[in-house]
């Protein structure tokens, strides 16, 4: 990353780039915010994984009832 307070324009992690305003400032995501994220992906994963699971099931009684 670089270090933008270097900068003239350099305010609040904000500067002017090329007539640009460009935010430099880092990602304002909480730790609460990341977590539940988190939790949130796992939580699906396990769903897609359970489906999944289910369908296999469902192929394999499929096959023995033929």
């Amino acid at each position: 990353m670089k270090d933008y307070s270097k900068i003239s324009d350099f305010v609040n992690g904000l500067y002017v780039k090329d007539g640009r305003l460009i935010n430099g400032r880092p990602n304002s995501m909480m730790g609460i915010e990341k977590i539940s994220k988190m939790r949130q992906a796992v939580k699906r994963q396990d769903n897609i994984e359970q489906i999944s699971e289910g369908i296999q099931r469902a192929k394999m009684l499929e096959r023995f009832m033929d």
